[in-house]
């Protein structure tokens, strides 16, 4: 299960609208507990795939440390990742899920004509992606 605060699944939703129509992306800053990844905060980075913004998404690696960083200062760590799916659904592709890892929560979010309609989770398990309930709390 993942546990997201609506802040930030807001600033998520908002930052795949303004990236439209290429994918945006980013990393969950949040706690392990059991089953459940319960997210905190967003951390925004860019998408640095050199060739194909409109339907593939690149974290670099100094990004993803910058993440991890930002997340101890506030005795978290990364719990997944996030991206969107300009015009198509939000569900995992044959791409998401090859470059996916064990143990993360996967947010995507369908973008239709620059407004984000839907998004759900995603986990990776033995037989590919599996959807994960998600449950907004606070502010």
């Amino acid at each position: 299960m993942l546990r997201i605060r609506k802040r930030a699944i807001d600033r998520i939703l908002a930052q795949a609208e303004r990236d439209y129509p290429y994918e945006t992306c980013g990393l969950l800053l949040g706690k392990v507990e059991g089953d459940v990844r319960t997210v905190f905060g967003a951390f925004e980075t860019p998408n640095v795939n050199p060739d194909r913004k409109n339907d593939r998404y690149e974290i670099d690696p100094k990004d993803y440390m910058r993440a991890e960083d930002k997340a101890r200062e506030f005795g978290l760590e990364v719990v997944g990742v996030y991206h969107s799916h300009p015009d198509h659904p939000d569900r995992p592709s044959r791409f998401d899920e090859e470059r996916a890892f064990e143990g993360f929560s996967y947010i995507i979010v369908s973008v239709q004509r620059g407004k984000a309609v839907s998004f759900r989770s995603w986990v990776l398990t033995d037989d590919g992606f599996r959807e994960e309930e998600v449950e907004t709390f606070g502010m």
